[in-house]
């Protein structure tokens, strides 16, 4: 997965907003690039590049591209990581262990503040995330982790057990299995009562 090295432009500008020219996905989005500007982003990413989803997906189907639209932008002083996620993931069934297909379309919207002092100015049902908690620190540049963002809400998306609406348990018997005979807990107090 390649990133944009910050010397080279990642977009470029198609009137008041910006439209991405990469092919792959971008890792991270430089705020002190974008963050005033806006930024967007439109593709499609094979769902194993995602290295945390890449474990959970089934290796007995093809997984098919997921199309995913992004957008950095700023609405009332505050900045908004948003995105739209289309498509399905192939996961085991936990019941009959064949693959089965989870819908992960969404849509997501993500204040991005810059201490808590702004929770105040955004909607009480509008997701938020502190700016500090998704800056990559690595760099002196401030780094939106775009792609972790975008994997998160994906896990988020899928089920802990994936199923089928209707499907057999996988359980294979070999030969009889034996009944074993159960002891009455009450056969004890039979033979005391005939003593006393």
């Amino acid at each position: 997965m390649s990133s944009t090295p910050a010397n080279k432009p990642s977009a470029v500008h198609t009137g008041a907003t910006q439209a991405s020219i990469l092919v792959d996905m971008p890792e991270h989005i430089s705020l002190d690039k974008w963050a005033d500007s806006g930024f967007e982003w439109q593709g499609e990413v094979v769902p194993t590049t995602f290295s945390r989803l890449a474990a959970q997906l089934t290796t007995e189907h093809e997984q098919p591209k997921l199309q995913i639209d992004a957008k950095l932008y700023r609405r009332s002083n505050v900045l908004h990581l948003a995105f739209k996620t289309t498509g399905e993931v192939w996961l085991n069934c936990q019941r009959c262990l064949q693959p089965v297909a989870i819908d992960i379309t969404d849509d997501c919207d993500i204040a991005l503040l810059d201490d808590e002092s702004q929770v105040r100015i955004v909607n009480e049902e509008q997701d938020y995330l502190l700016l500090n908690e998704v800056i990559s620190d690595q760099t002196p540049e401030r780094l939106l982790l775009l792609k972790n963002l975008v994997e998160d809400e994906i896990l988020l998306k899928i089920p802990m057990a994936a199923k089928h609406d209707d499907c057999e348990m996988a359980v294979e018997q070999v030969g009889d299995i034996p009944e074993e005979e159960t002891e009455n807990p009450f056969a004890a107090l039979a033979a005391l009562k005939g003593k006393l």
